[in-house]
């Protein structure tokens, strides 16, 4: 198969444990543009916390794309124009975190470049390391949140929130998507969005077919693209059932594995995958 576009999941996928790109990947990446393939980023971060790595990866250069918050919002790097942008009404919002205080997990969203939290917390205190973002506590997260936003986060202890996603997925059906990205975040947005349907949106407006897609993920919020692309592939490090849907499974984020995927099925360079 003559694949055209990769499509990337960041954390614990593309970037290493320390959030960087490994010279070999990056090499394979920018191997793959040069050789007129897409490298497209998909990831349940804001689009501001995408943007320096595109920007590192040049996909501005060669006209690629983001899919952030979980493809919620899709941006094209050369012009910055937003193809595809998915929301949350404030009322909306307002029902989650009655929600989330009777449950009795935190909960934050975005706000502009900002994270907004009626309480400050350790789980989102690693949002705010992981995106660069500023965290602002909002005593009054209704009176905050006006305007329409474009993903929610219910965000404790894992096994919490394993029981939290069983109870509300059937519960909201229907009304909104809810996943979890990393164990201790459950993210919602709007129903029928997620970063399969995003993908399928975005490969309709060039011309590429879903066969000539891989894509590569590690948690559950990769699912949906896994699925759906020609070729999906979990990495090592992904939980068992992610790979068991998974055509390929390859290497973990700390050996190389997206690197080992391009060179193998877009460059032909024969990296075994172990």
């Amino acid at each position: 198969m003559n694949y055209r576009m990769i499509v990337l999941d960041l954390d614990d996928t593309l970037l290493r444990d320390d959030h960087t790109i490994s010279p070999r990947t990056k090499k394979a990446l920018m191997d793959a543009q040069q050789a007129g393939h897409k490298v497209v980023l998909a990831s349940g971060r804001p689009t501001f916390a995408m943007t320096h790595i595109a920007k590192e990866l040049e996909l501005e250069k060669y006209g690629s794309f983001i899919l952030s918050f979980n493809g919620a919002k899709i941006t094209n790097c050369a012009t910055q124009e937003v193809l595809f942008s998915s929301t949350l009404s404030p009322a909306t919002v307002h029902e989650l975190f009655e929600i989330s205080k009777q449950e009795g997990v935190w909960i934050h969203t975005y706000v502009g470049d900002e994270i907004v939290t009626p309480a400050h917390n350790k789980y989102t205190d690693i949002e705010g390391e992981i995106t660069g973002m500023p965290i602002v506590e909002a005593k009054n997260f209704v009176e905050a949140i006006q305007e329409p936003v474009v993903k929610v986060l219910m965000v404790d202890d894992p096994e919490k929130l394993i029981a939290l996603e069983d109870k509300l997925q059937p519960q909201l059906a229907g009304e909104l998507n809810v996943v979890r990205s990393k164990p201790f975040f459950l993210e919602f947005t709007e129903a029928g969005v997620d970063k399969g349907t995003s993908l399928h949106h975005l490969i309709q407006q060039l011309g590429i077919k879903r066969e000539e897609v891989i894509a590569i993920g590690d948690s559950y919020n990769d699912l949906a693209m896994i699925q759906f692309a020609g070729l999906g592939v979990a990495m090592g490090n992904a939980p068992d059932d992610i790979k068991a849907i998974a055509d390929l499974v390859t290497d973990t984020n700390m050996e190389d594995g997206v690197a080992k995927i391009v060179e193998t099925h877009m460059l032909n360079q024969a990296a075994p995958i172990l």
